[in-house]
């Protein structure tokens, strides 16, 4: 069996100055690191004191199922025979919080918006969403339902 190893680096980068002092001395900003990319700039959601303006790991966690979920589903289109002009997901994350402020995802939907040639068939490009949930990295990964309500369109 194959292995790949990911490795990150987060550095905190909101001390004001006295460190955690207490829950409102310090700034949730971070940085996430990965050799070779472009750095990209993390707090925590702005309902826990965190910046707007930055990624928070619930909005990262969502974007990371839909972008493997397409990354699978263009893959197995090309194999197939599907060809895709355009793809867009608008996709939601449900974040229960139990009474202890804890909390985990309880589902994920994805909206594919997919644009395909006229000559490609419809019923096989939402097929393929199936299979492409079946072989995402990230879906496989995860312990909450994850919905998927494509709408596929012929190019004009």
């Amino acid at each position: 069996m194959k292995e790949h190893l990911y490795s990150t680096n987060i550095e905190w980068t909101g001390n004001k100055g006295s460190g955690t002092f207490d829950y409102r001395s310090y700034s949730r900003s971070h940085t996430i690191k990965v050799d070779g990319k472009v750095d990209i700039l993390g707090s925590s959601d702005s309902s826990y004191r965190g910046e707007k303006s930055r990624h928070n790991p619930e909005d990262m966690l969502v974007a990371s199922i839909s972008s493997c979920h397409m990354l699978w589903y263009l893959h197995l289109c090309a194999d197939s025979g599907v060809v895709v002009l355009k793809y867009e997901d608008n996709a939601e994350g449900k974040l229960q919080i139990d009474p202890s402020g804890g909390g985990s995802f309880t589902q994920v939907v994805l909206r594919p918006d997919v644009e395909i040639s006229k000559d490609s068939s419809v019923q096989k490009a939402e097929d393929l969403h199936a299979k492409a949930h079946d072989l995402c990295f990230i879906a496989n990964s995860c312990n909450f339902e994850i919905v998927i309500e494509p709408n596929t369109q012929k190019t004009i």
